[in-house]
């Protein structure tokens, strides 16, 4: 396959046989590590929602510290994705995996010890910072590993997807389970040691492909770009929040205004951070939109059911876990049926399907939100279509270049962190603004339940007249 390492084996085995065996197992080891990279830093955005007042209630925090401790991880994972894209491709990829879990080992010890709402909150920007910087090298390595065989790029890709798509669920599961159970800490204390495993398992089987050190780090357009997507973040936070809302939308406003101002700068920058060409491809903006769609409806969905089971019905954090098991298992049923629907469809057509099976999902519990067989019925079907469409557009948005595939990674993933806490902000804000609590005593958000569903079945609509932007995939 002309993989990374395989000269080496085969000298090294003169039997023929025995070498491109080792070869085979150092990549699947090597796209393995990496996809567990992908599951615990996208995981890292809901591992705290469901044990989110236990932590308070530790740290003696307010609501206003649980606005802060909620959304500093993604803030720092979204607003930073671009510029670790730019970083990986600067000092090499592995390098900046390894760097990477070396500071989210310490960010999750500070979390695991931390005593005070500023610490907790920045333990937690620590942990994003390095999520942002371990993810797109993670994607970029998963793609050179796997050579030119499009067949196993397809089967690492679906793998990839699955790792997103579950752990967003699983992270309300993990958080719930070991939250209600054991406490809050040890979920952290588990982070640093998974942290450690991974650096292991990319020091045993990813290779150490270099990065294009020409590149320049274009710092005046990270410092943009990073501060407009973190007023993004919290400022649609906030706008959820009736006592914040006026603050929300200033820093939205701001937002805006750093954002234009990163264009400007961008397109007279030497080392544009999003290129112009990579933006121009068709794939790559499908591809965006639809990873902003698969987060918005799904993550906005969960954290506002999460708040309805445990504030309104007195469900407590393990209860809500179980809600949620189906969809981080069904999620890799449906990721790996994508990769067989991508051998004969095109990606656009595979992620309407999906979306049409998320929106459905999402409206079979509305009958009777309360019932656990139904939400789970629910969160089954939703779970299959995320799988189908995270793989959809994952593919889509990186089917470029191999030069350019980290850029186009941190820009897919920038979108599904924006859609987490875009999405999340919409439907809390639809919610207060139908009047419908979500504390004891109050009623089923049906409305922003309501536009949730719709929304995903909307854009499988649109997605389904769209031009397909290439061919299928060779079949896994």
């Amino acid at each position: 396959m002309g993989l990374p390492g395989t000269e080496d084996a085969q000298m090294a085995e003169p039997s023929g046989v025995a070498a491109p065996a080792r070869a085979g197992a150092r990549v699947w080891g090597a796209v393995v590590a990496l996809c567990l990279i992908q599951f615990v830093d996208v995981m890292g955005v809901t591992v705290v929602l469901t044990v989110l007042p236990r932590m308070l209630a530790d740290v003696g925090a307010g609501p206003a510290g649980g606005t802060l401790v909620a959304t500093s991880y993604a803030m720092f994972f979204g607003g930073l994705l671009m510029f670790g894209a730019r970083l990986g491709d600067r000092i090499g990829h592995r390098r900046c995996i390894l760097a990477s879990l070396a500071v989210f080992a310490a960010g999750s010890a500070l979390a695991a010890v931390a005593g005070s709402t500023l610490v907790l909150a920045a333990a937690r920007c620590v942990q994003g910072a390095a999520a942002a910087t371990a993810v797109p090298s993670a994607l970029s390595l998963l793609t050179s590993v796997t050579g030119g065989d499009e067949r196993a790029r397809a089967r690492a890709l679906a793998g990839w997807s699955a790792a997103g798509a579950a752990a967003s669920a699983a992270g309300f599961a993990v958080g719930g389970t070991v939250g209600g159970t054991v406490g809050w800490r040890p979920v952290f204390w588990g982070l640093t040691a998974v942290a450690a495993l991974l650096a292991a398992l990319v020091v045993a089987f990813a290779p150490p492909v270099a990065g294009e050190g020409a590149k320049a780090l274009n710092l005046a357009g990270t410092a943009l770009l990073t501060t407009g997507v973190m007023l993004v973040v919290v400022g649609a936070t906030l706008l959820g929040e009736p006592a914040h809302r006026a603050t929300g939308a200033l820093l939205l406003a701001a937002a805006v205004a750093a954002l234009a101002l990163f264009v400007l700068a961008d397109r007279r920058s030497g080392a544009p951070l999003l290129p112009g060409p990579v933006l121009g491809l068709p794939q790559v903006r499908h591809g965006t939109v639809a990873a902003f769609v698969n987060t918005a409806t799904t993550t906005g969905a969960a954290t506002l059911i999460t708040l309805y089971l445990q504030g309104s019905l007195g469900w407590s954090p393990l209860e809500s876990a179980a809600a949620f098991l189906p969809l981080s298992v069904l999620v890799v049923v449906g990721s790996a049926a994508a990769a067989r629907l991508m051998a004969r469809r095109a990606g656009e057509r595979v992620s309407a399907l999906g979306l049409l099976f998320v929106g459905l999902g999402l409206a079979l519990p509305l009958p009777d939100p309360g019932s656990l067989p139904l939400l789970g019925g629910g969160m089954a079907v939703a779970g299959f279509g995320l799988g189908l469409s995270s793989v959809a557009s994952t593919s889509m948005a990186t089917d470029v270049p191999e030069g350019p595939r980290a850029t186009a990674s941190g820009i897919v993933n920038t979108s599904a962190q924006l859609g987490s806490a875009i999405g999340t902000a919409a439907l809390l804000l639809t919610t207060a603004a139908a009047g419908q609590p979500l504390d004891a005593g109050g009623g089923t958000p049906v409305i922003a339940w309501t536009v949730a569903a719709v929304s995903a079945v909307a854009v499988a609509a649109a997605f389904t007249r769209a031009r397909p932007t290439g061919p299928p995939r060779p079949q896994p």
